[in-house]
């Protein structure tokens, strides 16, 4: 009995412990997309701007409406919000989802990195 209840909890703690590295990864991959493809120009900190805006807190904003920054026409009066699935279409083809944008992008044809971009960007609260 003592047996099985050791065998059972270690075998919790593994997929706890599995789990946890998975999130992690998770993590790891989207700091890597944003390096890759965002950091040059942007930043995941609240109110500092760059080429581009801050995108600290982008999910759920409506597009065009950092404070302190300029924006393209487009941009500004596009009524977009940027959800997930919005910034899913938008980071694989930036051009055909906001034409005359003035972003300098040509996105993230990844899947899997596009996914792991947005769920670094969620969590830039």
């Amino acid at each position: 009995m003592r047996l099985s209840i050791s065998l059972a909890l270690a075998l919790g703690l593994a997929g706890v412990s599995a789990a946890g590295s998975t999130a992690a990864q998770g993590q790891e991959a989207g700091v890597k997309a944003f390096k890759k493809h965002c950091a040059a120009c942007h930043t995941v900190e609240a109110g500092k701007n760059r080429v581009g805006p801050s995108l600290h807190g982008v999910l759920g904003r409506k597009a065009g409406q950092v404070q302190g920054f300029k924006y393209s026409d487009a941009n500004a009066k596009s009524g977009a919000v940027l959800d997930e699935k919005y910034l899913d279409a938008y980071l694989t083809d930036p051009k055909a989802t906001m034409p005359g944008n003035k972003m300098v992008f040509n996105g993230v044809k990844n899947e899997s990195e596009r996914k792991a971009l947005i769920e670094y960007l969620k969590a830039a609260k």
